[in-house]
């Protein structure tokens, strides 16, 4: 066993603890980042920079414009900055120094950048908008711009009394580019940026790479607790960075996190680069029993002495289960990841496995594989005995006990169970939206292949709608119906019959799932004529959408979703009868017989489709 002595202090592992969830993070203003990295010797990390190429090439043509950088906070807007500052040539060292607005010499213009607009005093802070302002639509300024805002701050700064009337068109310019999600407008020479808008799905993994191949790794080499240990006597930190390493391209835990990330990212959720590499430094660090829920070096010889390095699985630190709750519920990363509920949903499935996997015969080969070879994280003889116990029904505190391991068990499980065996353990329902992986691989991954969405998944969001805009149990599927209370389209039960839209495409009748080319996300299409004059109904569907549609196909009633996926479910059926009424117009259809009125109510027959019940209203006079 090696000796206290034995333990190398990291000085990277110090660093990466500055970007975890403790209670003093530096990580949080870029200046300080790079000194901190200065004083220990460490390389800083080069983050995706999606923009940085495309702004410097405008900062260094003959007629520069005007950039905007906006985004949540973290996102990068300081580093933007930083990396344009250096790419032109400007000091490092006066870059450093604490002044929030800096200038730069770019031949006939003066390049004037601000870092962060929201710690520039408020007279400056309307110096500097009106002379943008000045220089946008004067024609008269040798001055360029580059500001660092969140649009929240950004819009009202603009909005402020002192300059409100003087930078009027600069506000609606601002807010039309934010509204539209477009970078310029042809007419101004300003450029505006959203740094929220870049996916975290596509930035996690070179960050993740910064992070792991960081060369200052090369320190822990020679310390006995790293790759020379064995079993439960490892490293925590060691172990899960070799559990993170890619191999060959094909690493399934890194594949399932990205997995998570977009589908947050295509239900509206964005994890800034700041909560990226909190996450990263989390599950990498992150420990139950560590100082600040993150670990020391010099922390290491004691837990492993004492048995207890399965608290530092990276599979539950992506949850922040090394934290308090209070001090968990607090940050975004982890609130956002446990919203899928990984965890406390329970499968079947997998819970007979971990619970009943040493004794029961139909499963032993997949506890075997999935749960006893991981001796660090699985099967460790802690929880062998826990299980043993609970079976036994021993004394209560061991029952808690193993239901806890079991939660735990179902995190790694979720991140390490290969892709041929998702589907026969019905992985995702240990997470709250069973059908994830069905939004992920055949509604995105299809679109975003060029791929049409499959016959089933339409026909299966046809049926979900039906049963929400009649409030009845119908199993139409081919036909999206239509109805209304007689006077209110919103009613919970509507029985008066309107119409029927057929779902495969027919003289302009069509339900289509499409990608929206700007959001680069799921859209729901509802076309009831070929008329050009009538566009179709659009409704995003987002993930939790999706989930909700089918869920309701399926029969349940998913009260662990919010009253809002039923109520814009209604107001995406009001946009369709709008269609109607618009198409009914356009057809100038009257009754031939105006003191006659055909009423058609409906039901549903006992092989769950809907009956149209079609009655004669004579009016007397």
């Amino acid at each position: 066993m090696p000796q206290d002595s034995d333990c190398k202090s990291s000085k990277f592992v110090d660093v990466l603890r500055h970007y975890g969830p403790i209670t003093r993070n530096d990580s949080m203003y870029d200046e300080r980042v790079q000194e901190m990295h200065r004083k220990k010797g460490i390389q800083s990390f080069e983050f995706p920079s999606y923009y940085i190429e495309e702004i410097v090439a405008n900062f260094k043509q003959e007629q520069p414009q005007s950039v905007i950088l906006t985004g949540t906070a973290g996102d990068g807007k300081t580093y933007y900055c930083r990396q344009t500052w250096n790419a032109l040539g400007g000091d490092s060292l006066i870059w450093s120094r604490e002044e929030k607005i800096n200038t730069l010499n770019l031949g006939s213009k003066t390049l004037v950048v601000v870092k962060d607009l929201s710690e520039v005093q408020d007279e400056q802070k309307g110096d500097i908008l009106s002379r943008l302002n000045d220089s946008l639509y004067e024609n008269e300024s040798n001055e360029v711009f580059l500001i660092a805002g969140n649009d929240g701050q950004l819009i009202d700064a603009l909005s402020h009394p002192s300059i409100s009337t003087k930078v009027a068109k600069l506000k609606l310019l601002v807010e039309d580019l934010l509204v539209d999600e477009v970078s310029r407008s042809a007419d101004v020479s300003l450029k505006l940026f959203n740094l929220s808008r870049i996916q975290t799905a596509s930035t996690f993994p070179a960050i993740l790479g910064q992070v792991l191949n960081h060369p200052a790794w090369n320190d822990c080499v020679d310390c006995s607790f790293g790759g020379a240990a064995i079993g439960a006597k490892v490293c925590p930190i060691f172990e899960n960075r070799r559990r993170l390493m890619v191999d060959d391209g094909n690493n399934i835990t890194i594949e399932r996190l990205i997995e998570l990330l977009r589908l947050c990212d295509l239900d509206g959720l964005h994890l800034p680069i700041r909560q990226q590499l909190l996450l990263i430094a989390n599950m990498l660090l992150g420990h139950s029993y560590a100082g600040d829920g993150l670990l020391k070096c010099k922390e290491i010889p004691k837990i492993v002495e004492s048995g207890k390095v399965s608290a530092g699985s990276l599979y539950g630190n992506v949850f922040g289960e090394n934290l308090p709750e209070r001090r968990r519920e607090s940050i975004d990363v982890f609130q956002t990841l446990r919203r899928f509920g990984i965890g406390n949903e329970t499968s079947n499935k997998i819970d007979n496995m971990l619970i009943f996997g040493t004794d029961d015969t139909s499963v032993v080969a997949q506890f075997d594989e999935l749960v006893r070879a991981d001796s660090v994280y699985g099967a460790d003889q802690n929880y062998l005995t826990k299980q043993s116990a609970y079976l036994e029904a021993e004394d209560l505190e061991s029952r808690v006990e193993f239901l806890d391991l079991l939660r735990r068990q179902r995190q790694r499980l979720f991140f390490v169970t290969p892709s041929n065996m998702v589907t026969s353990l019905s992985l995702w329902e240990l997470s709250l939206y069973h059908d994830a992986g069905n939004y992920l691989n055949l509604v995105y991954g299809s679109l975003v292949a060029g791929q049409p969405v499959s016959k089933q998944i339409i026909n299966k969001l046809v049926k979900g709608l039906n049963r929400i805009f009649t409030g009845m149990m119908a199993n139409n599927q081919q036909d999206l119906v239509l109805a209304s209370s007689g006077h209110y389209s919103q009613a919970r039960v509507c029985r008066v019959f309107e119409d029927k839209i057929s779902a495969v495409p027919r003289r302009g009748e069509y339900v289509s799932v499409e990608l929206d080319k700007r959001a680069h996300k799921p859209i729901l299409k509802v076309s009831i004529t070929s008329s050009s004059a009538i566009e179709p109904a659009v409704f995003e569907l987002s993930l939790t959408r999706f989930e909700y549609l089918c869920r309701v196909a399926d029969g349940a009633l998913p009260t662990s979703f919010s009253q809002e996926c039923y109520e814009d479910i209604l107001s995406f059926k009001t946009k369709i009868l709008r269609q109607l009424v618009n198409r009914r117009m356009q057809e100038e259809s009257q009754a031939e017989d105006p003191d006659r009125m055909e009423l058609c109510l409906l039901d549903v027959g006992e092989d769950g489709n809907v009956i149209e019940k079609r009655l004669e209203v004579v009016f007397c006079s």
